[in-house]
């Protein structure tokens, strides 16, 4: 190819980015305007056009076909798949789905996005039309053949080995004219997907060959898109590829079209979200969301890591509207199931972690701290040094401190785009900012300049990115010190410097092409195919003929695709992966094998050793391994490489003499105002080096070297830097508003930090997957400083149980002593939430300095049900173990047989039982202690580095911002209340479903800012386990607050400063010692907030209940809780099918709950017409049908099945819920609130969930709840994405499973 041009373009969302190696091998870069109509229609066609031009000297007219004779290559990534998903403008689709699950992607997990958001803002579904297919599938189980026969049913088997029951077969007649009616419609995409198909493709395959043959020009089966088990994500996936993939297609034929003989001949290739290659006529959209980014990874990765001696490498590249960050360390870094755009894909995608933190982000000061984002200004209007009316942002805190040279960039800003950087006006919005902050700081001597709040906001941004930096790192067990950071990337080179150095990093990798490096990326990338299928075997000796014969039927897949596309044997090379999990738990890694003479005969199949590949990867992610548990094998893949063998990287020439200095300009940095050289990159040569401070430009980026760095120039013409250990800044006790920002996002880290150490080394369930903890740091008096992650029922109640103890106490406690409790009326929630508290002392000092803790849900700790949590227990007792302050460690010595007494002590009870999972206990306790023990490490790390007074006056600082942002919420709402009814005093009453008032008075002091939460005429205690610890209503109070101040705060004990809360003794919110609590925590916490949020007017009441399910017998249990219909607002319609207010769980995907356990899910879909009427709509609650597979023990504990969810300001109520029971003989039996009752085979459980209250006087035109929706473009687009937000998405949607031994899976 050396005498053709060859092409590597990224289209980006705002410019395409071109490298081109031309005849001869010069390389062209060029950069351009992705949208530009005016002058021409298509920026790749049209920078193959220029610079063909340019180099050939021959004229090529804009609109003429461009001739291909000399092109060699082009390799293309795109932002068009992304795009459309974000701006919801993709094909129009239909969906095809098993009958009974019409809803069940609207529902999706039934989490909601922020668990603050009162209006509940969701990503529109893609489909428009949904037809039920009718036919059904299950696993067979321990059906018998005389069942299957009396039936009509039939046998059949499954891709994976397991034997599949088809219970209805495909209606074909029926689907034929549904489908007919979607294409009278104009629809002409359709997504399939059916139940269980990832295994059992046959009748998905029937329903696509109907819909070809009826005319759909495009069918995407969910089987063949990504056959993974879960259904949810499948559907979603497959959605997508229907919605995007058109689009694709139309894009690369609108693309061809500018070339001769639409580049019949020329080797074009698209890049993949996994890093890899594909034709141009097998790329998909599915498998396009990360085209661009992709680009990058590739980018660094082969520029990076050998040149640094194989040291693992950080990408980290910063555009105008978020970071790309991501992970490099001699393979590629692969997830399986990524959220974007609130679409969740089951794909192979890099592991590419996109933050709303950029160029663009918006700059805020709010209740007296600096705030960076998550807003953006874009690129319309952008930044307000672009001249386009636009919003203070990063690149204008980096052009006020002279870190962006005007006169260097192109004249295109302004509203005809032909004007530079308006520096004036930045300065101007600056002036404003800073007053406003002067203004707040009036009472403090010293007053910010301009230049110090511009940096003060540089600095916050460059926290605010170094926390998922240190979550990618730390969550896999790496140390984040101990890698190389690569910035590219528009903006990235500004913050190289003092990105590095926060993170301890010694070294900045930025290529000549960083302004570029996704498109220089794909000129590196190989040609990618895939192969993979499911699989439900074991990993054992009996099993490896049966993965070996897969393995070798997906790799001929793989190499007869490659060699199809020209590849020789020589070029390809396979990579066969398993997707292993322990057996019990849904943590499943895809693991490549070992391949060593060392691995014993038992271990390695013909491919290697992939059992000892999974150990030791769990061993280093999650700090341990699990004897004697079986490992299960999910899917198999294996991942085909074409090897490109590109040459690039050409050595330029040696430096002669010192580097040419472009310019002097003052640059404002730590120190002030600095003298700092300029210089141009394509005047530097190998061997200048390049002493800080100083800018480094070039064409597409600007690099900034900061004090006591030095740049060295490599010979391939990088930019390397040596981060030097700055000056340390002297930091007083005194606030100061940029330190403060600082150490909040210090303080969240160090609870974060925490929380990776708890997941990493406990063993259960609830905490390593499904991430239900908490973890917090605490001041000297035991008050709350910082909490994560914002679970809502922890909410500022472990400070009630640091301070329950303090008192208890008092000055006893010595260094290496730690604390366990769960008792209620020692600030405990319900007693399966176990709370570890350790002292952090400090060296000179007698007395704690700070304290941590932990909160973690465990499974099971005894008491009369499995899992701790009955119906009908009427004492605490019955429900399990009781701490109310146990020494957990004395002294470093852990406790562990008086630890297991008092775990076991509740099978002294009659009908009780001691824990049923004592291992996990001490496991998970063990992981508690662990996680403090680290929280201990960062505070005292904390203090060396600014010193004991000064960290404890940032935390009283804090927690003052904080309640400052509640008392500017109840001066709001107190006069608004005041013009509205004459005094500012609130009152709501509700009822829970056996009558007990809850009872609230808010008497709010306007002037003050202050409020009076009173509960006075709330009813006592119940004979029942409603009662709820006075520490749930602290959290509810907590949640309520946040959410009406609309946002984010600094949730700590300053939030509860300006509020007091009033709760008789003895009532039903804090009642006796003695009193069962279980349901006070998962139902009346849901009543409490509903009754705040009535006082307050803010919306109407959500459905109020978490809806907990729970079957089970002595060898297999479940729980779940279900979504209902959230309340309408004075300006929404109330979400349908969503979770609300103090829970957010996840349900449990319908093909595991089939496999795992013996139920069959009839169905699942939103209950229309149950949400309230009114101007705005009440959301819908859902119905959900279960039919038992043998005898179990159903258990419900619910509530709104008697008091409906109210509506507001003329709105209706919604529906109530109810609970129904249908023996197999048809009888039909109302269960009421709360129940237990033994099922037989053939019964069903009918669950209808409550809707929400509507909002506002109703009218004739009112439209069902769930079709109220937002046009797309008023949306909230999903910026962030990646294996981070995945795990604090998780974190803010912990379910709450039933615990289940292994042996249920088998």
């Amino acid at each position: 190819m050396e005498d053709k041009f060859c092409f590597a373009i990224d289209r980006g969302g705002t410019f395409t980015d071109v490298y081109a190696r031309c005849p001869g091998g010069k390389e062209r870069v060029l950069k351009l305007l992705s949208e530009d109509p005016s002058n021409y229609q298509d920026a790749p066609t049209e920078g193959i056009r220029r610079v063909i031009e340019q180099e050939t000297g021959k004229s090529i007219p804009q609109n003429s076909s461009i001739e291909t004779n000399n092109i060699g290559w082009i390799r293309m990534g795109t932002t068009v798949a992304t795009n459309a998903l974000l701006e919801r403008k993709g094909e129009r689709m239909a969906l095809a789905i098993t009958k009974g699950f019409k809803d069940l992607l609207y529902i999706g997990n039934q989490a909601r996005p922020n668990i603050f958001d009162l209006e509940i803002v969701c990503p529109d579904v893609l489909y428009e039309e949904v037809v039920e297919v009718q036919e059904r599938v299950v696993p067979r189980q321990n059906t018998s053949e005389s069942e299957v026969v009396n039936n009509h049913w039939s046998l059949s088997k499954g891709s994976t080995g397991d034997e599949i029951l088809v219970t209805k077969e495909l209606d074909e007649a029926k689907l034929q004219q549904d489908l007919k009616e979607i294409l009278k419609k104009g629809i002409k995409s359709l997504a399939v997907v059916l139940i269980h198909s990832y295994m059992y493709k046959v009748h998905e395959e029937k329903v696509g060959a109907i819909a070809e043959e009826l005319g759909f020009s495009h069918v995407s089966l969910s089987s063949h898109v990504m056959p993974m088990v879960k259904v949810v994500p499948r559907g979603f996936t497959a959605c997508s590829d229907a919605y995007l993939t058109p689009r694709i297609r139309s894009y690369v034929k609108g693309f061809s079209s500018g070339f001769k003989n639409r580049l019949k001949g020329v080797n074009v290739l698209f890049m993949q979200s996994d890093g890899g290659l594909t034709q141009m006529e097998r790329f998909i959209g599915s498998r396009a969301i990360l085209s661009g980014p992709a680009g990058g990874v590739v980018g660094y990765a082969m520029t990076s890591y050998k040149n640094f001696g194989c040291q693992p490498i950080i990408g980290f590249d910063m555009g105008g509207t978020s970071t790309d960050v991501s992970r490099y360390a001699g393979e590629y870094e692969h997830v399986f199931e990524s959220t974007t755009a609130g679409v969740t894909i089951q794909a192979p995608q890099l592991d590419v972690n996109t933050v709303a933190a950029g160029g663009g982000s918006r700059l805020f000061f709010r209740s007296g701290m600096f705030v960076v984002g998550p807003e953006s200004a874009g690129a319309h209007p952008g930044p307000v040094c672009y001249k386009k009316g636009g919003l203070l942002a990063v690149t204008d805190a980096n052009l006020a401190l002279g870190r962006l040279l005007p006169h260097y960039f192109p004249k295109i800003f302004g509203p005809e785009e032909n004007e530079p950087l308006d520096k004036e006006s930045t300065m101007k919005a600056f002036k404003k900012i800073t007053n406003e902050v002067n203004i707040y700081n009036s009472d403090i001597s010293k007053h910010l300049s301009i230049e110090e709040v511009a940096m003060g906001f540089i600095r916050v941004a460059n926290e605010a990115m170094c926390r998922p930096i240190r979550a990618l790192t730390q969550a896999k067990g790496y140390d984040t010190s101990h890698h190389v950071l690569a910035v590219f990337g528009g903006a990235g080179g500004q913050h190289a410097c003092a990105v590095a150095r926060a993170l301890g990093m010694q070294s900045v990798m930025i290529h000549k092409y960083a302004g570029i490096l996704s498109a220089y990326g794909m000129a590196l990338a190989d040609v990618v195919h895939e192969a993979q299928e499911p699989c439900s075997k074991t990993y054992e000796p009996e099993n490896f003929l049966y993965l070996n014969s897969h393995l070798e039927a997906l790799e001929k897949t793989c190499v007869d695709s490659l060699q199809q596309q020209g590849f020789s044997s020589a070029n390809i090379v396979c990579e066969a992966y398993l997707n292993m999990r322990y057996q019990g738990t849904d943590c499943a890694l895809m693991c490549s094998s070992v391949k060593d003479g060392a691995s014993s005969k038992s271990n390695a199949c013909s491919y290697g050793d992939f059992k000892k590949a999974f150990l030791e990867r769990y061993k280093r992610e999650f700090g341990f391994v699990i004897d004697d548990r079986q490992i299960f094998v999910d899917d198999i893949r294996v991942r085909g490489i074409g090897k490109s063998a590109i040459k690039t990287d050409e050595n330029i020439a040696q430096a002669k003499g010192e580097p040419k200095i472009e310019a002097v300009t003052s640059v404002y940095f730590e120190e002030g105002w600095l003298d700092t050289k300029v210089y141009m990159l394509s005047s530097l040569a190998c061997g200048h080096i390049i002493t800080g401070p100083a800018i480094i430009m070039d064409k597409l980026s600007t690099i900034l070297i900061e004090p006591d760095c030095i740049g060295h120039i490599t010979p391939q013409g990088d930019v390397q830097i040596k981060i030097g250990s700055s000056k340390k800044k002297i930091i007083g006790a005194d606030l100061d508003a940029i330190q403060l920002s600082i150490f909040s996002h210090r303080f969240m880290s160090l609870a974060e930090q925490m929380g990776r150490i708890l997941q990493r080394t406990s063993i259960s369930t609830n905490i390593k997957e499904r991430l239900d903890f908490s973890c917090a740091l605490f001041g000297p008096d035991g008050g709350l400083v910082s909490n994560a992650p914002h679970i809502p029922v922890h909410l500022g109640a472990m400070q009630e149980t640091v301070q329950y103890q303090l008192e208890v106490l008092g000055d006893s406690l010595k260094d290496g002593d730690v604390l366990l409790s769960n008792h209620p009326s020692a600030g405990g929630s319900h007693l399966p939430d176990l709370t570890v508290i350790t002292p952090v002392f400090y060296k000179g000092v007698h007395c704690p300095v700070f304290y941590v803790a932990s909160r973690g849900h465990h499974a099971d700790i005894g008491g009369i049900t499995p899992g701790s949590m009955p119906p009908h227990s009427t004492s605490i007792q019955e429900e399990g173990a009781v701490f109310l302050t146990f020494k957990l460690v004395d002294q470093g010595v852990f406790r562990e047989n008086e630890l297991i007494d008092a775990l076991m002590a509740p099978g002294k009870i009659p009908g009780s039982s001691g824990t049923r999972n004592l291992q996990d206990n001490l496991s998970d306790l063990r992981a508690q202690v662990a996680a403090n023990h680290r929280g201990i490490q960062l505070v005292n790390e904390l203090i060396d580095y600014y010193s004991l007074d000064v960290v404890q006056a940032y935390m009283s600082h804090i927690q003052s911002s904080a309640e400052l942002a509640v008392k500017d919420l109840l001066k709001e709402v107190g006069s608004q209340v005041f013009r509205k009814r004459g005094a500012a005093s609130l009152h709501a009453i509700d009822y829970l479903d056996d009558g007990s008032t809850i009872e609230l008075t808010v008497n709010i002091d306007i002037e003050k800012g202050t409020a009076v939460f009173d509960f006075d005429g709330t009813g006592p205690e119940v004979w029942g386990n409603c009662n709820a610890p006075k520490a749930i209503t602290v959290s509810a109070v907590i949640y309520c607050l946040r959410s009406m101040v609309g946002h984010d705060i600094p949730l700590n004990q300053g939030c509860l400063k300006p509020v007091t809360i009033k709760i008789p003794p003895g009532c039903l919110l804090d009642p006796s010692p003695d009193a069962a609590v279980v349901g006070g925590n998962v139902q009346t916490s849901q009543r409490i907030v509903d009754v705040i949020l009535h006082a307050f007017g803010a919306c109407a009441a959500s459905q109020g209940c978490m809806n907990n399910i729970t079957f089970g017998d002595e060898s297999v249990g479940y729980y779940e809780t279900v979504a209902g219909g959230a309340g309408a607002g004075p300006a929404w319609h109330g979400r349908s099918g969503i979770h609300v207010h103090m829970t957010n769980t996840r349900i449990t995907d319908p093909e595991l709950l089939e496999s795992r356990y013996p139920v069959i899910l009839n169905k699942f879909t939103l209950n229309q017409g149950t949400g309230g009427r009114g101007k705005f709509r009440g959301g819908d609650g859902v119905t959900r049908e279960l039919v038992f597979r043998r005898p179990l023990t159903l258990s419900i504990l619910t509530e709104r099945r008697v008091f409906a969810p109210y509506g507001l300001e003329g709105g209706g109520d919604g529906q109530r819920g109810n609970n129904l029971l249908i023996r197999k003989c048809g009888r039909v039996i109302r269960l009421g609130s709360k129940a237990s009752v033994k099922v037989e085979k053939g019964d069903m459980f009918r669950l209808l969930t409550p809707g929400g209250g509507g909002y506002g006087t109703p009218s004739d035109s009112d439209i069902p709840s769930n079709e109220c929706l937002e046009p797309p473009s008023k949306r909230q687009r999903q910026i962030e994405k990646g294996s981070v937000y995945e795990y604090k998405r998780t974190q803010e949607s912990v379910t709450f499973p039933f615990p289940s031994s292994p042996e249920a899976e088998s």
